[in-house]
């Protein structure tokens, strides 16, 4: 791509990345769970008590190796309450897996291009959050990284494989992620500030800093695309949709029968904890959805 020759000339080059998980933030935690693994026939995989510390709960639900992340405050004195108090149910982060996640974030902080609030690194595992401020797209960005090893030798390439925001032991969750591989994360969508149509810029702007290809104005994940669309008045910034692919008719019927009888079914699309849902039929021509 052109736009890798161009910033390998001034830093870093895009690099192999994976949309890993989306973190969406919901007033009411039970009932967010009950619906989603309700309509997509999924299962919690993880509850993690470590978000306690910055007064949170959650639970993750796998689409095969990828994760949707739910979280929930219960302090009002957090991130997550007061995006809850500005926006309703919505979006919350975005969670990517590079091959190097310090590489990037010396990079990252050597340009001045985003400002780290928080850092973790156990055993394998490098997570790096970045503050929001500044980064187009209305979506707290973490860029995390595995060590390849000898049990987990291609972490990007490899569908199954660990991922530390499950828990420590990956014998627990490669099961439910295995139930659920008729589905994929094909993608989602997050809107602009308000007066922002620049896109392109969007996808520019992480390509630079997060280190993630540029498709024009599409973000090309290894697994997944991510697109931006321009703010409009009275909407605010932040996530718009998720597209999820399903390999089986009858599966993606199912989730739209579920998806009526709860009443969660939109114009072509299924609503659920603030977020449009679209729906591909994978391997096949026919398709019930759109990034």
């Amino acid at each position: 791509m052109s736009g890798a020759k161009n910033l390998a000339k001034t830093g870093l080059a895009p690099t192999p990345t994976r949309l890993r998980q989306i973190a969406l933030v919901s007033r009411d935690l039970e009932q967010s769970k009950q619906l989603l693994t309700y309509i997509l026939g999924t299962e919690v995989i993880y509850e993690d008590p470590a978000v306690h510390q910055w007064g949170l709960k959650n639970f993750l639900i796998p689409l095969g190796g990828d994760i949707i992340e739910v979280v929930s405050p219960f302090d009002a004195n957090t991130t997550a309450s007061r995006l809850l108090e500005k926006r309703g149910d919505g979006g919350y982060m975005i969670i990517m897996q590079t091959e190097d996640a310090k590489e990037r974030r010396e990079y990252i902080e050597k340009k001045g291009l985003a400002k780290v609030i928080f850092d973790y690194e156990h055993d394998d595992a490098v997570c790096v959050q970045y503050h929001p401020k500044g980064i187009k797209g209305g979506m707290m960005p973490e860029l995390d990284s595995h060590e390849p090893r000898a049990d987990n030798p291609t972490p990007l390439k490899s569908r199954f494989s660990p991922w530390h925001a499950c828990g420590p032991d990956h014998r627990l969750y490669y099961p439910g992620m295995k139930r659920s591989e008729h589905l994929t994360l094909e993608g989602c969508v997050l809107r602009l500030q308000p007066g922002d149509v620049g896109h392109e810029a969007g996808a520019r702007q992480w390509e630079e800093i997060f280190g993630v290809a540029r498709s024009r104005d599409l973000l090309a994940f290894t697994n997944a695309r991510l697109g931006f669309i321009p703010g409009r008045e009275g909407q605010p910034e932040g996530l718009v949709s998720i597209t999820v692919g399903v390999n089986s008719k009858g599966k993606l019927e199912a989730i739209f029968d579920r998806a009526g009888q709860a009443g969660v079914c939109g114009n072509g699309s299924i609503e659920m904890c603030g977020v449009k849902w679209f729906f591909s039929l994978t391997g096949h021509n026919q398709s019930k959805g759109k990034l």
